[in-house]
């Protein structure tokens, strides 16, 4: 086993991976002898469904894994690292649970204690502080990881333009005090231009409720079903034109696993529910019937419903809808809404749907906004925190991080450093 430097009482930390790119984060925090992970995330481009080789730690040592956010790049190794404690937002541990069955990855243990917003938990010699921040993830949070007097800022990954940019605005007007390290992502650095503004989930509910108006037929919009936020402006959107939002098993189950009241659910007016035929075999070699039972009380069919009023549904889309879809007949005058990062449309997956959706004519909309803080925001929030040192992660420009901050000190990969 790979161990720290063995200095007294000190906090001493390395970041496994994410020193220089997106994604994939790791950070381990050792004390006393003893230590934790902060995320255990899964590279961007490792293929879905592969075995990753977990990261070298002491697990004999390890009290828990606590993760900031359910993205997959920040909690996509749980199943092979060690079994102890996870600790993360309640609603968090409800989404991963409800979307594991999903997914091609082998079930992550998410047995720990919540964190739960502005509320210490003592994790061996660390306590920790978690703060609520605006993410494109739901129920993302930064942490105040405080040992041996030293104090550890980890930023997780947040932004300050979404639905709760309250909370973000909240910790920069009232932020913790001392801070000896700030680690801070920067995933916009080397992405956008230090002064753009990055457009609200207002100006996205405005720019769709424009295309649900002027397209005649079905608008298939192309968004993660954990981006709740992204799902609240589309569903805002088909209630400002009068479109239905329909949406698969997956995506209702993990509108459910939020537990907020506030947030539609597929029983909800202007809200339906399809089936793909592949998801339909899911079910059923799953036994999945109670969970359909639950989201069928507004349940809609491609051919009876979709193919004789496509103007009235704005779908939640994935490739697997492509060929339901086709057998409906139900594509005269649809539109393709990419709700996602830019990049994506390089991934070949994308690639064979746009060149599905050319073939049959659909006009394209690229309709999307960060889920990560622009410069500015970042500035602010370093500037707020006003750490002794601020360690880049998450960004593939670590160098730019002097134009955040004066005082960066940038660590490479699996490098033990003294807080």
């Amino acid at each position: 086993m790979s161990h720290s430097p063995s200095t007294i009482g000190a906090m001493k930390l390395r970041i496994h991976r994410g020193a220089n790119e997106i994604g994939g984060s790791c950070v381990e925090v050792e004390s006393a002898g003893e230590r934790i992970l902060i995320d255990a995330g899964m590279p961007l481009n490792f293929p879905l469904g592969a075995s990753p080789k977990p990261f070298e730690v002491d697990s004999s040592t390890l009290c828990a894994i606590i993760i900031s956010h359910a993205h997959l790049d920040h909690y996509g190794l749980l199943p092979w690292m060690p079994l102890v404690p996870v600790v993360m937002g309640g609603a968090g541990r409800r989404i991963l649970q409800a979307a594991a069955p999903f997914m091609p990855q082998p079930p992550p243990n998410l047995s720990g204690p919540d964190l739960v917003n502005r509320q210490p938990i003592q994790i061996g010699p660390f306590s920790v502080t978690p703060f609520l921040v605006d993410h494109s993830a739901y129920d993302a949070y930064a942490l105040l990881i405080e040992a041996n007097g030293k104090r550890l800022f980890y930023s997780g990954d947040f932004r300050a333009h979404g639905r709760k940019h309250g909370l973000v605005d909240h910790l920069i007007a009232s932020p913790p005090a001392n801070i000896d390290a700030l680690v801070l992502e920067g995933t916009t650095l080397g992405r956008m231009d230090s002064a753009s503004i990055p457009s609200t989930e207002d100006d996205l509910d405005d720019e769709l409720s424009r295309i649900f108006r002027t397209t005649g037929g079905l608008a298939l919009i192309q968004a993660s079903g954990q981006n709740i936020d992204r799902l609240v402006t589309i569903y805002r959107a088909c209630l400002r034109t009068g479109r239905t939002m329909v949406v698969d098993l997956y995506t209702a189950m993990i509108l459910e696993a939020t537990g907020n009241p506030r947030i539609p659910q597929s029983d909800w007016n202007h809200m339906a529910l399809c089936i793909p035929h592949r998801q339909r075999i899911q079910i059923k070699n799953n036994c999945w019937f109670e969970a359909l039972r639950r989201h069928s009380s507004r349940r809609i069919y491609p051919k009876k419903h979709l193919a004789k009023n496509p103007g009235k549904y704005a779908l939640i889309f994935r490739g697997l809808w492509m060929r339901d879809l086709e057998r409906a007949e139900c594509l005269d005058g649809a539109c393709l809404v990419h709700s996602q990062w830019k990049g994506y449309l390089a991934d070949p997956r994308f690639k064979d749907i746009d060149a599905w959706r050319q073939q049959r004519g659909m006009a394209f909309h690229q309709v999307h906004t960060s889920g990560h803080a622009s410069p500015a925001d970042l500035r602010r929030l370093a500037t707020a925190l006003s750490p002794k040192a601020l360690i880049p992660i998450h960004s593939e420009f670590p160098e730019r991080f002097d134009t955040i901050h004066s005082r960066v000190v940038r660590h490479a990969d699996g490098e033990w450093w003294e807080v």
